[in-house]
This record gives structure tokens, sequence and C-alpha cells, in this order.
């Protein structure tokens, strides 16, 4: 049996002061959004020089891209609980929701919009896609019964569908049929969609609730 490497005091330090750093970073996310994020502003704020500070993050999009992998994991360890607890897709919606409206920087960071100038490294598009293959085993339990709005497949000639059976790169080697892929595509645009206004503050003044308005739409997906 071999045994774990305990962290040296150095390593404990470091890792301790990279978790301040992007708190720091959250926090100026929150005021002054992501492309303003700024390593000398957080240097200032500790206490330190920005040549010290740049020992933790060689650079602002690393610690950008060290921010989204957190926010990735957050999300993809919430939602995949909530699967391995027998979580449909209506609870699926309702966790994505919750977790959005609980922290909603963490929610822009990856679903708002780009930050200018910004790539994002391949392994962070893997843990997101961890999150659409929960999605996407919610939606092949349904079956191939399509969405009641959906008129065109209730003729069963629907073109989105045939799109998606010949493009479907997107959800790599997931067993799902065009029917799922296709209302996984259609509960990640329509929530995303609601969720964005609501939290960007859009239903504020029209006198209606935007948590029905969520509910509703996932009723319509679910049936």
């Amino acid at each position: 049996m071999t045994t774990a490497r305990r962290e040296t005091p150095r390593e404990r330090y470091r890792t301790q002061l990279r978790a301040e750093i992007k708190e720091h970073a959250w926090e100026q996310i929150a005021t002054a959004g992501a492309p303003g994020l700024s390593l000398n502003a957080i240097a200032k704020r500790m206490g330190m020089s920005g040549p010290a500070l740049y020992r933790y993050f060689s650079s602002r999009d690393e610690l950008i891209t060290e921010l989204i992998r957190d926010a990735y994991r957050g999300l993809a360890d919430t939602v995949r609980a909530a699967a391995a607890e027998g979580a449909d897709l209506a609870g699926l919606g309702r966790t994505l929701r919750a977790w959005a409206l609980a922290d909603p920087q963490r929610y822009f960071l990856i679903y708002g919009t780009p930050i200018p100038g910004y790539h994002a490294p391949d392994d962070v598009t893997q843990t997101a896609s961890l999150v659409m293959e929960c999605l996407l085993d919610a939606a092949r339990s349904l079956g191939e019964e399509a969405p009641d709005d959906d008129p065109h497949d209730a003729q069963g000639d629907d073109p989105v569908r045939a799109h998606l059976a010949e493009h479907r790169e997107w959800a790599a080697d997931h067993p799902a049929d065009a029917a799922a892929l296709h209302r996984a595509l259609l509960f990640w645009t329509r929530l995303h969609g609601i969720l964005s206004l609501e939290l960007a503050g859009h239903f504020t003044g029209m006198g209606l609730d935007p948590a029905e308005l969520y509910a509703s739409e996932l009723r319509a997906l679910a049936r």
C-alpha cells in the first residue's frame, strides 16, 4: 500500500496564496467584469508586487483559465451529483438554475459574453462536456417523443433532427439518437436564454416571475 505524499509547507503556502488570488479575482470580476481583470490590481490589493504575483499565475489568461476550470468543475460536479440521485431532465434544469442564481459571476464567466482575445484550452471544453453528457442521458431516457410544441416532429419531417443525425460531433461518442440530441439542444438553448436574461436583470420591470417562465419551459421540454 502506497502512502500519499504530503504537501511541503512551501507547497501549502503556494496553494493557499493561489486560492487567495482567485478570491480577489472573483471580487474584481464582480465589479469590473472579466475583461477588466488585472493581476497588477490584485497584487496591489494583496500588498504584493506585480512580479511577485506573476510567480503564481504567469498571465491574466492563466488566471482566467483557472477560474473557468473551477466554475465548470463546480457545475459539472453539481449536475452529476443530481443525476446520480435520480434527477430527470426537469430536475437537472432546476439544478442548473439554482447553481446559476447562487453565483451569477461564475455563470457569466462560462456562459456570458466571450472575453476579447482570450481562448480557452481544450481541457476546459472537455470539462464542459460532462454537463452535456448528463443532459443527453436524461434526454435519451424520455424516448423519441417530440416536445408538444414542435409541429415538424409531429409530422416526422423535422429538418433539425435530420441535420443532427449527420452533425453530432458536439455529443462526442454519446449513443443518443437524433431525437435526444434535439431535445438536449432545446433544453440547453431555451433555459440558458431565460437564465441569461434573468441574471442580467432584463426581466426587471416587466411584471413577471422568471421562475415561472423557467418552470414553464421545463414542463414543455420534459413532456
